[in-house]
Protein backbone atom coordinates (compact mmCIF):
# COMPACT_ATOMS: atom_id res chain seq x y z
CA UNK A 1 0.00 0.00 0.00
CA UNK A 2 1.26 3.66 -0.63
CA UNK A 3 2.49 5.40 2.42
CA UNK A 4 0.07 8.31 1.06
CA UNK A 5 -3.02 6.17 1.06
CA UNK A 6 -1.73 4.67 4.64
CA UNK A 7 -1.38 7.84 6.09
CA UNK A 8 -4.74 9.27 4.77
CA UNK A 9 -6.71 5.96 6.48
CA UNK A 10 -4.88 7.08 9.54
CA UNK A 11 -6.34 10.24 9.38
CA UNK A 12 -10.02 9.03 8.56
CA UNK A 13 -10.41 5.91 10.90
CA UNK A 14 -10.83 7.23 13.49
CA UNK A 15 -13.74 9.66 12.01
CA UNK A 16 -15.48 6.55 10.65
CA UNK A 17 -15.20 4.84 14.45
CA UNK A 18 -16.50 8.00 15.77
CA UNK A 19 -19.38 8.53 13.07
CA UNK A 20 -20.33 4.45 13.92
CA UNK A 21 -20.38 4.74 17.52
CA UNK A 22 -22.95 7.66 17.89
CA UNK A 23 -25.33 5.46 14.84
CA UNK A 24 -24.99 2.71 17.34
CA UNK A 25 -25.71 5.24 20.33
CA UNK A 26 -28.87 6.85 18.64
CA UNK A 27 -29.89 3.44 18.20
CA UNK A 28 -29.92 1.99 21.74
CA UNK A 29 -32.31 5.26 22.90
CA UNK A 30 -35.62 4.49 23.09
CA UNK A 31 -37.83 6.35 21.48
CA UNK A 32 -41.31 7.40 21.91
CA UNK A 33 -44.28 8.71 19.43
CA UNK A 34 -45.67 10.95 22.25
CA UNK A 35 -44.27 13.67 23.46
CA UNK A 36 -43.38 13.66 26.80
CA UNK A 37 -42.10 14.88 29.66
CA UNK A 38 -38.48 13.24 30.60
CA UNK A 39 -37.22 15.64 33.84
CA UNK A 40 -39.24 13.89 36.45
CA UNK A 41 -40.78 10.09 37.44
CA UNK A 42 -42.93 11.40 39.66
CA UNK A 43 -45.36 13.44 37.43
CA UNK A 44 -45.57 14.14 33.58
CA UNK A 45 -47.31 15.20 30.82
CA UNK A 46 -47.77 13.25 27.53
CA UNK A 47 -49.80 13.88 24.07
CA UNK A 48 -51.73 10.69 22.67
CA UNK A 49 -53.13 9.97 19.32
CA UNK A 50 -55.16 7.12 20.11
CA UNK A 51 -58.32 5.77 20.98
CA UNK A 52 -58.43 9.64 19.96
CA UNK A 53 -56.14 13.09 20.51
CA UNK A 54 -55.81 13.69 24.37
CA UNK A 55 -53.23 15.17 26.37
CA UNK A 56 -52.95 13.99 29.87
CA UNK A 57 -50.64 15.07 33.11
CA UNK A 58 -50.25 12.06 35.98
CA UNK A 59 -48.95 12.38 39.67
CA UNK A 60 -47.72 9.21 41.18
CA UNK A 61 -49.65 8.30 44.68
CA UNK A 62 -47.02 9.43 47.01
CA UNK A 63 -45.73 12.92 45.19
CA UNK A 64 -47.94 14.99 47.26
CA UNK A 65 -46.24 13.62 50.46
CA UNK A 66 -43.63 15.33 49.37
CA UNK A 67 -43.37 18.87 50.55
CA UNK A 68 -41.46 20.02 47.62
CA UNK A 69 -44.91 19.44 45.73
CA UNK A 70 -48.43 20.55 45.81
CA UNK A 71 -51.76 20.31 44.56
CA UNK A 72 -54.23 23.49 44.47
CA UNK A 73 -57.11 25.06 43.91
CA UNK A 74 -56.88 28.93 42.21
CA UNK A 75 -59.38 31.19 42.04
CA UNK A 76 -59.13 34.28 43.10
CA UNK A 77 -56.35 37.58 42.69
CA UNK A 78 -54.56 37.55 46.68
CA UNK A 79 -55.13 41.24 46.34
CA UNK A 80 -58.74 41.72 45.14
CA UNK A 81 -62.17 39.75 44.89
CA UNK A 82 -61.36 39.26 41.40
CA UNK A 83 -61.14 36.09 39.35
CA UNK A 84 -58.06 35.20 38.48
CA UNK A 85 -59.07 33.72 35.11
CA UNK A 86 -56.22 32.69 32.97
CA UNK A 87 -53.41 30.75 33.29
CA UNK A 88 -51.08 33.64 32.94
CA UNK A 89 -52.29 35.33 35.57
CA UNK A 90 -52.14 32.36 37.74
CA UNK A 91 -48.54 32.19 36.74
CA UNK A 92 -48.10 35.95 37.85
CA UNK A 93 -49.41 35.37 40.81
CA UNK A 94 -47.29 32.93 42.35
CA UNK A 95 -44.41 33.95 44.60
CA UNK A 96 -40.91 33.45 43.09
CA UNK A 97 -40.09 30.16 44.84
CA UNK A 98 -42.68 28.68 43.26
CA UNK A 99 -43.40 27.23 40.05
CA UNK A 100 -46.26 25.92 37.94
CA UNK A 101 -45.94 21.92 36.65
CA UNK A 102 -48.98 22.10 34.92
CA UNK A 103 -52.59 23.64 35.51
CA UNK A 104 -55.92 22.99 34.07
CA UNK A 105 -59.40 24.58 34.51
CA UNK A 106 -61.19 23.05 37.75
CA UNK A 107 -65.13 23.01 37.56
CA UNK A 108 -67.79 24.87 36.20
CA UNK A 109 -68.56 28.16 36.74
CA UNK A 110 -71.32 31.10 36.52
CA UNK A 111 -71.07 34.25 34.40
CA UNK A 112 -69.09 35.83 36.91
CA UNK A 113 -66.43 32.81 36.98
CA UNK A 114 -67.89 31.84 40.69
CA UNK A 115 -67.82 28.09 41.04
CA UNK A 116 -71.25 26.60 40.61
CA UNK A 117 -70.11 23.63 42.98
CA UNK A 118 -68.92 22.64 46.32
CA UNK A 119 -65.17 24.32 46.65
CA UNK A 120 -62.97 24.63 48.96
CA UNK A 121 -59.66 26.51 49.01
CA UNK A 122 -56.66 26.01 51.50
CA UNK A 123 -60.01 24.65 54.18
CA UNK A 124 -62.12 27.89 53.37
CA UNK A 125 -65.83 27.02 52.03
CA UNK A 126 -66.14 29.14 48.91
CA UNK A 127 -69.31 27.40 47.72
CA UNK A 128 -71.58 24.96 49.63
CA UNK A 129 -72.09 21.26 48.14
CA UNK A 130 -74.53 21.67 45.63
CA UNK A 131 -77.21 18.59 46.10
CA UNK A 132 -80.00 20.38 43.92
CA UNK A 133 -81.38 18.72 40.60
CA UNK A 134 -81.90 20.15 37.28
CA UNK A 135 -80.83 20.60 33.97
CA UNK A 136 -77.27 20.57 32.47
CA UNK A 137 -74.23 17.99 32.69
CA UNK A 138 -73.31 19.36 36.73
CA UNK A 139 -76.74 17.93 37.23
CA UNK A 140 -76.24 14.59 35.21
CA UNK A 141 -76.64 12.70 38.86
CA UNK A 142 -74.44 11.30 39.91
CA UNK A 143 -71.70 14.15 40.12
CA UNK A 144 -69.01 14.48 42.23
CA UNK A 145 -66.39 15.94 44.27
CA UNK A 146 -62.84 16.23 43.58
CA UNK A 147 -60.88 16.83 47.41
CA UNK A 148 -57.92 16.25 49.31
CA UNK A 149 -56.86 16.67 52.88
CA UNK A 150 -53.70 17.69 54.64
CA UNK A 151 -52.00 14.24 54.10
CA UNK A 152 -52.24 14.89 50.22
CA UNK A 153 -54.78 11.42 49.63
CA UNK A 154 -56.58 12.48 46.53
CA UNK A 155 -60.48 11.00 46.61
CA UNK A 156 -63.47 11.56 44.12
CA UNK A 157 -66.45 11.19 46.13
CA UNK A 158 -70.10 10.93 45.02
CA UNK A 159 -72.05 14.22 46.15
CA UNK A 160 -74.37 12.38 48.63
CA UNK A 161 -71.91 10.28 49.88
CA UNK A 162 -69.46 12.86 50.81
CA UNK A 163 -72.50 15.39 52.35
CA UNK A 164 -72.45 12.05 54.61
CA UNK A 165 -68.64 12.54 55.38
CA UNK A 166 -68.70 15.33 56.16
CA UNK A 167 -71.56 15.61 58.53
CA UNK A 168 -69.66 12.76 60.73
CA UNK A 169 -66.55 14.55 60.30
CA UNK A 170 -64.86 12.11 58.57
CA UNK A 171 -64.01 14.38 55.29
CA UNK A 172 -61.96 17.25 56.59
CA UNK A 173 -61.23 18.86 52.63
CA UNK A 174 -58.55 21.12 52.25
CA UNK A 175 -59.23 21.59 49.24
CA UNK A 176 -62.47 20.41 46.89
CA UNK A 177 -64.02 21.27 43.61
CA UNK A 178 -67.24 20.07 42.67
CA UNK A 179 -68.39 19.28 39.55
CA UNK A 180 -70.44 16.53 37.46
CA UNK A 181 -71.52 14.12 36.17
CA UNK A 182 -68.97 11.49 37.15
CA UNK A 183 -67.32 9.28 34.37
CA UNK A 184 -66.41 6.25 36.05
CA UNK A 185 -68.06 5.53 39.61
CA UNK A 186 -66.36 1.82 41.41
CA UNK A 187 -65.35 0.98 38.27
CA UNK A 188 -68.48 1.30 36.06
CA UNK A 189 -69.47 4.38 33.99
CA UNK A 190 -72.10 6.11 34.64
CA UNK A 191 -75.42 4.35 33.94
CA UNK A 192 -76.73 7.23 31.86
CA UNK A 193 -74.21 7.32 29.23
CA UNK A 194 -75.23 6.03 25.64
CA UNK A 195 -72.47 3.64 24.14
CA UNK A 196 -74.31 4.99 20.55
CA UNK A 197 -74.38 8.78 22.01
CA UNK A 198 -73.32 11.50 18.93
CA UNK A 199 -72.87 14.38 21.16
CA UNK A 200 -69.39 14.85 21.05
CA UNK A 201 -67.27 17.67 22.49
CA UNK A 202 -64.30 18.89 23.33
CA UNK A 203 -63.94 17.54 27.10
CA UNK A 204 -61.61 17.39 30.28
CA UNK A 205 -61.32 15.62 33.50
CA UNK A 206 -59.66 13.42 36.31
CA UNK A 207 -59.05 10.32 37.45
CA UNK A 208 -57.89 8.42 40.68
CA UNK A 209 -56.69 5.02 39.34
CA UNK A 210 -56.35 1.52 40.98
CA UNK A 211 -52.32 2.57 41.42
CA UNK A 212 -52.93 5.35 43.35
CA UNK A 213 -52.38 7.96 40.67
CA UNK A 214 -53.94 10.93 38.96
CA UNK A 215 -54.68 11.10 35.69
CA UNK A 216 -55.70 14.71 34.60
CA UNK A 217 -56.94 14.46 30.84
CA UNK A 218 -57.63 16.92 28.24
CA UNK A 219 -59.21 15.87 25.28
CA UNK A 220 -58.20 17.46 21.72
CA UNK A 221 -60.72 15.98 20.15
CA UNK A 222 -64.48 15.93 20.00
CA UNK A 223 -65.61 12.56 22.30
CA UNK A 224 -68.64 11.06 23.74
CA UNK A 225 -69.16 11.18 27.14
CA UNK A 226 -69.22 7.47 26.91
CA UNK A 227 -65.38 7.44 24.84
CA UNK A 228 -64.24 9.82 27.59
CA UNK A 229 -65.50 7.76 30.54
CA UNK A 230 -64.32 4.19 28.41
CA UNK A 231 -60.68 6.52 28.82
CA UNK A 232 -60.26 6.75 32.31
CA UNK A 233 -61.82 3.20 32.31
CA UNK A 234 -60.32 1.07 30.44
CA UNK A 235 -56.66 2.82 29.23
CA UNK A 236 -56.24 4.68 32.21
CA UNK A 237 -57.63 2.14 34.64
CA UNK A 238 -59.20 4.77 37.00
CA UNK A 239 -62.30 3.20 39.24
CA UNK A 240 -63.38 6.81 39.60
CA UNK A 241 -63.17 9.45 37.23
CA UNK A 242 -64.87 13.16 37.21
CA UNK A 243 -65.71 15.54 34.11
CA UNK A 244 -64.63 19.07 34.95
CA UNK A 245 -65.91 20.85 32.21
CA UNK A 246 -66.06 20.55 28.22
CA UNK A 247 -65.74 23.03 24.76
CA UNK A 248 -64.59 26.58 25.24
CA UNK A 249 -64.16 25.86 29.69
CA UNK A 250 -61.69 23.35 29.06
CA UNK A 251 -57.99 24.49 29.25
CA UNK A 252 -54.75 23.15 29.80
CA UNK A 253 -51.82 24.73 30.71
CA UNK A 254 -48.26 22.05 30.36
CA UNK A 255 -45.35 23.62 28.90
CA UNK A 256 -43.37 20.37 28.94
CA UNK A 257 -45.94 19.12 25.78
CA UNK A 258 -46.25 22.91 24.86
CA UNK A 259 -50.03 23.59 25.66
CA UNK A 260 -51.09 27.22 27.46
CA UNK A 261 -54.83 27.91 26.67
CA UNK A 262 -54.90 31.35 26.56
CA UNK A 263 -59.19 31.04 27.88
CA UNK A 264 -60.99 32.68 30.34
CA UNK A 265 -62.36 30.41 33.28
CA UNK A 266 -63.54 29.78 36.89
CA UNK A 267 -61.40 27.62 39.76
CA UNK A 268 -57.96 26.33 38.43
CA UNK A 269 -56.63 23.08 39.89
CA UNK A 270 -52.40 22.83 39.34
CA UNK A 271 -49.28 21.05 40.62
CA UNK A 272 -47.15 23.71 41.97
CA UNK A 273 -42.78 23.12 43.21
CA UNK A 274 -41.82 25.11 45.83
CA UNK A 275 -37.60 25.78 45.63
CA UNK A 276 -36.15 23.41 48.58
Amino acid sequence: MPNTVFKKLLHVLPMMLMALMTVGISACQPTDSNQTDTASTDWSCQSHNTPFAYSTCHIQSDLLTDKRYSLALFWQQSDSRQPLLTFDNLLSSLPSSQSLKFAMNAGMYNENYAPIGYTVIKSEEIRALNLKEGGGNFHLLPNGVLWWDKSGKVQITESNALAEQLKNGTAKPLYATQSGPMLVINDAIHPQFDPDGTSAKIRNGIGVCSDGSLQFVNSEAPVTFYQFASLFKNELKCPNALFLDGGIASALYAPTIDKHDKKEMGVMIGLVESAQ
